[in-house]
């Protein structure tokens, strides 16, 4: 394919745009998950749906990789059940994935064919469609693998990979492609922050935090043999990246010792920092802005006990900024930490959710909060304690409270994995104020 000519931006437009996305932020959302890109339309009803990408497994029904549709509406008769599924064909290591900056399309994504999944959610959000399967992306990309976060820019999708084609690696990069499936660009990651994992935009300080992980070699072999290579155990990133976003430039590397995963900026338009945590030595990070305008990185709190590898996968952030959600999977347990005083997080409540947990989204409001078990298919757990499943719990500010399950290993659906919320009200027009409309391509 062929790379598109991008439409430049202006620094009025660019004001405009970052006017238009704290719009979003301050508007009427009611729904929503607040650790989303603000340049998605706002779900502004409760939700109706999760999708929910979940892997497959031999000798679970089809076997394949599967988008499954969950209706969670309280009162309706789909409540807390399975609505629809939609194979992919095959096992591609499903992950993580996200909307179109029109929110009519998911884009889904495989670790380890590097496949892209393109589903309709607009036609009918109960039974979204399979409309294009994108097999290109190394070749596009200049050899980059394992297609991560999915994250909605104007009329675009920004890309983080995991790894390269070369060695296997942890070397790679953001690659963008334009909403109709066209390659943009290829932006590697720096020399001294190669890692990557999570990508995640401030609109308002046209500022972009990278994070990193680890490479296929590490990411597709079994946990109990990886954690017993101590060579292999040292190719984890240890980095965040502070980036130019318009201009897709690094301007600082951040030491983040242990893996920092998730990203996730304060949302409030005056607050201007963001959160992380580390999946080896379980520790929570903040990432300041200073007044020079600078970053720094600041530990702030340690998630159980790093001696028994908790290890922190998920994080969600309150739209309020006042809680922040860390699920641990080895112990599956979630933890809340009030962070009012973002320098000084507080354990307020902890849950144990299941033998395992990966994957936490709160809604907007700030009254349900959902769970997924599934981390990597060959870090889940064995036997009795690979326990597969989707949980809803209200949050009423102070405990987590249990509002229904499903047993997705019982259902043979598979594992289910990362979830993003769906509405009918959305495509009749009901959404609140948002960013620029679709189609509209952003300028490097």
């Amino acid at each position: 394919m062929s790379t598109c000519s991008p439409i430049r931006i202006t620094a009025g437009r660019a004001a405009r745009l970052a006017l238009a996305a704290s719009l979003a932020l301050a508007g009427p959302a009611a729904a929503d998950e607040p650790c989303q890109s603000p340049y998605l339309p706002k779900v502004t009803a409760q939700e109706d749906y999760l999708y929910v990408w979940t892997l497959g497994v031999e000798g679970w029904g089809d076997g394949s990789d599967k988008l499954v549709t969950v209706g969670v509406r309280p009162g309706r008769d789909d409540y807390g059940k399975v609505v629809s599924s939609v194979s992919v064909g095959g096992r591609h290591e499903a992950h993580h994935g996200g909307f179109t900056d029109d929110r009519r399309q998911l884009w889904m994504g495989g670790l380890d064919s590097s496949a892209i999944f393109v589903f309709d959610v607009a036609s009918d959000p109960a039974r979204p469609k399979l409309v294009r399967t994108h097999t290109k992306f190394v070749e596009e990309s200049g050899g980059v693998v394992g297609p991560h976060t999915f994250y909605a820019i104007p009329g675009r999708m920004l890309i983080s990979g995991l790894s390269n084609a070369t060695d296997g690696g942890g070397k790679t990069a953001l690659v963008e492609y334009a909403n109709d499936g066209r390659f943009v660009r290829t932006v590697w990651l720096p020399d001294d922050a190669p890692y990557g994992y999570d990508v995640r935009v401030n609109a308002n300080l046209n500022r972009m935090l990278t994070s990193s992980f680890t490479g296929k070699k590490n990411y597709m072999r079994p946990l109990p043999e990886l954690m017993q290579d101590a060579e292999a155990m040292k190719r984890f990133g240890d980095t965040m990246v502070v980036w130019d976003y318009h201009a897709r430039k690094p301007l600082q590397t951040l030491k983040v010792p242990g893996a920092p995963l998730e990203v996730r900026w304060a949302l409030q338009p005056r607050h201007d920092w963001a959160f992380t945590t580390t999946a080896l030595t379980s520790k929570i990070w903040g990432v300041f802005r200073k007044d020079d305008g600078s970053f720094e990185a600041v530990e702030l709190a340690t998630i159980g006990d790093p001696a028994k590898i908790p290890l922190p996968v998920d994080i969600s952030l309150s739209s309020d900024d006042r809680f922040l959600f860390v699920s641990t999977f080895n112990d599956g347990t979630a933890r809340v930490y009030d962070v009012f005083q973002p320098r000084q997080p507080k354990l307020v409540h902890e849950r144990k959710i299941g033998a395992q947990v990966n994957m936490v989204s709160q809604s907007w409001d700030g009254r349900r909060v959902y769970f997924t078990s599934s981390l990597l298919a060959n870090w889940d757990k064995a036997g009795a304690e690979n326990e597969q499943f989707l949980k809803a719990f209200a949050w009423d500010g102070k405990a987590l409270t249990p509002a229904f399950s499903i047993d997705f290993a019982g259902e043979k659906l598979g594992r289910p994995h990362i979830m993003n919320f769906g509405s009918e009200a959305l495509y009749r027009g009901r959404v609140a104020e948002r960013a620029p409309a679709a189609g509209v391509a952003e300028g490097g």
